[in-house]
Order: C-alpha cells, then structure tokens, then sequence
C-alpha cells in the first residue's frame, strides 16, 4: 500500500538551502528551505506568507514590494529582487520594510522626502547600527 504520494522530481539539480530570515521586531527567525536558484522576491514572498501564518506580531501585511532582503555579513546594500538566494553564499538574512516617503506639508506633489529617524541619517546608517552587536560587561 502506497502511504505517500511520491514527487516528480523537476530541480533534481538544484541544491536545497535551509535558510533563516530574521525579521526586524519580531521574536526569532523564520526558517525554511528553498531552492539555491529561487529568486529573492520569491524567498520575500514565501518569509512574509510564513510569518502570517503563524501569527507572529507585529502584523507586516503581504505586499512583498514594500520590503527588503539584507545579508548581514555581505554588507549593508540590499539585495535585489532578481538575484537568486544562493548568489550570496550565506544562509542568514534580515528582512526589512522600505522607508516609506512622506508628502511633507507645503511641497508640491512631485517632491517626496523618505522617513529618518533624527533627520540627518539615513536608513542604511540606522540598518548598520541596529545590527552591531553590543555586549556590556558587569
């Protein structure tokens, strides 16, 4: 008796990656496994499906465009969608929501300033602060 319906066999070339997406605010990570050649939306699409189902807070939405896939040990440039996961060579990832622009008061439509925290950094100096690890001694 047949207990499992087996698969067809499609990417028996591709290399399957265990990978782990941290997303910032959340608790912990998000691991799954892809294929190596999958594309980075595709990863963002499959990390931002995961964490709504299992009901992780804070709640992110589903729109893969509004965010963005870091490797940490890479360097602080985000990678971009068409890239595949595996490029990269490394497992941990660090997903992000784009800095949304802000119609500012006054401004015509066509000026848009992006959101910062203290107005004279930018978000790839608050990415690279957020991710050095502090440890403090007693």
């Amino acid at each position: 008796m047949l207990l499992y319906k087996p698969k067809k066999n499609q990417n028996a070339k591709a290399n399957r990656l265990l990978i782990s997406i941290t997303v910032l605010g959340s608790a912990g990570p998000i691991r799954f496994v892809v294929n190596e050649d999958e594309l980075v939306a595709a990863v963002i699409d499959t990390a931002l499906k995961s964490y709504a189902r299992e009901g992780r807070l804070p709640i992110l939405g589903s729109n893969l465009n509004e965010f963005i896939l870091y490797c940490p040990n890479a360097g602080p440039d985000a990678l971009s969608p068409w890239d595949t996961i595996g490029s990269q060579g490394v497992r941990n990832f660090m997903l992000c929501k784009k800095p949304q622009p802000v119609k500012m008061a006054g401004d015509d439509e066509t000026s848009i300033r992006p959101i910062s925290r203290k107005g004279n950094g930018s978000w790839k100096a608050w990415i690279n602060k957020s991710l050095n690890l502090k440890i403090y001694s007693h």
